[in-house]
């Protein structure tokens, strides 16, 4: 009788748990950089680049879309 009680107040703890941090994640802002980071991930996938041609032109369009 004592086991399955246990059982259901451990997981109730942890399922309160889990819910009350999910509340407290701040605001997550996104840098100029990420953003030309996931524009050229987001070209590249597109282009269903692979290995090193990827890796080259990941390296040419992050070089291209910096801020004047």
């Amino acid at each position: 009788m004592i086991k399955p009680l246990l059982a259901a107040a451990t997981i109730a703890l942890f399922a309160a748990t889990g819910a009350y941090a999910q509340d407290k994640k701040p605001e997550r802002k996104v840098t100029p950089q990420q953003q030309r980071m996931s524009a050229c991930n987001n070209e590249a996938k597109e282009k269903k680049l692979k290995g090193d041609a990827r890796k080259k032109f990941m390296g040419e369009c992050l070089k291209a879309k910096k801020p004047s």
